[in-house]
């Protein structure tokens, strides 16, 4: 006698689809392949744009070797070497500010404080960071660091500024990454003995280091695109200038802002320049990510 155990097992036979299922899968993924296309040609559509119109600029070796001094509005000539430095200058100090506080605050609410009320009330201005507009971070350096305390305008005060721009999408993108990070991995280590502290370093910050990256390089690229806080804390200078707690400095977004003024639109010339410091801003922040990635491979959690 046989038991049920003794019988071979057949193998179970799956049931092909019905044809709505097959029809709602299909439907869902034109749905979705449509959305794609709708977001992306418009990207697609800015890109062709700022290239075709701004390639003329940028292809000449004067531009990135000349600044626009003595060059006037309607004479064409000059480059955006100032610009590029300038934008460069203020994109390095505001990510030197914002890059430690944003990552220790983040740390802070994923690993030690999130529940307790010192942490909600971070979590809370954060938030209200994340909603303040440009404009509004301006006024405010403007009120406390130039009028209350006397400061001149200066690119610092601009990266002042960026810097309250920059904190909360750093802190969200670092959390969000700190979150998503096995649990296990924590454990293993410290079953290991490993303090928490030396855990996070050398576990938990490489392992979400991509994602982490990725909000920097966000956060970079939005404040680098400001203009807001340029016209109200500095002015924009055609010439050279390294000096960030005096005087005015040059930036990509102010030389765009200064030929619009200037007619472009127009004039052929103020126009050439307006797209040519377009794409440049958009090659700088391309060169920019690249080298952020390439530093999180070096620096993310090693597989093998």
């Amino acid at each position: 006698m046989t038991s049920m155990l003794d019988r071979p097992l057949k193998p179970r036979a799956f049931s092909r689809p019905s044809r709505r299922r097959r029809a709602a899968d299909r439907l869902a993924m034109g749905l979705v392949s449509l959305s794609t296309v709708i977001a992306v040609t418009p990207l697609l559509l800015v890109m062709y744009s700022v290239i075709a119109k701004g390639s003329k600029a940028v292809t000449s070796t004067v531009w990135w070797t000349h600044s626009q001094a003595g060059i006037t509005a309607f004479v064409a000539g000059g480059g955006a070497y100032h610009a590029i430095v300038g934008t460069v200058l203020q994109g390095s100090v505001c990510a030197l500010i914002s890059i430690p506080i944003g990552l220790l605050l983040a740390i802070y609410l994923a690993e030690y404080g999130g529940g307790t009320p010192l942490g909600r009330l971070v979590t809370f201005m954060v938030d209200i960071l994340a909603g303040v507009p440009s404009i509004v971070a301006a006024l405010f350096v403007y009120a406390l660091f130039v009028t209350t305390l006397g400061l001149p305008r200066s690119e610092l005060a601009v990266c002042l500024a960026l810097v309250l721009l920059m904190l909360p999408v750093i802190v969200r993108a670092t959390e969000e990454m700190l979150r998503i990070v096995p649990v296990d991995l924590r454990e293993a280590s410290y079953a290991l003995g490993i303090p928490k502290w030396k855990t996070i370093v050398r576990v938990v910050l490489p392992t979400g280091m991509s994602g982490i990256m990725t909000g920097i390089m966000l956060a970079v690229a939005r404040v680098m695109g400001e203009t807001a806080p340029l016209l109200i804390l500095v002015g924009y200078a055609q010439s050279m200038s390294f000096d960030i707690f005096s005087g005015f400095m040059g930036t990509l977004p102010g030389m765009m802002y200064n030929q619009t003024s200037a007619g472009a639109g127009v004039n052929p010339v103020p126009t050439d320049r307006l797209w040519g410091a377009a794409l440049t801003l958009i090659l700088v922040i391309a060169i920019i990510n690249i080298g952020a990635r390439v530093i999180a491979k070096f620096l993310g959690a090693k597989t093998s």
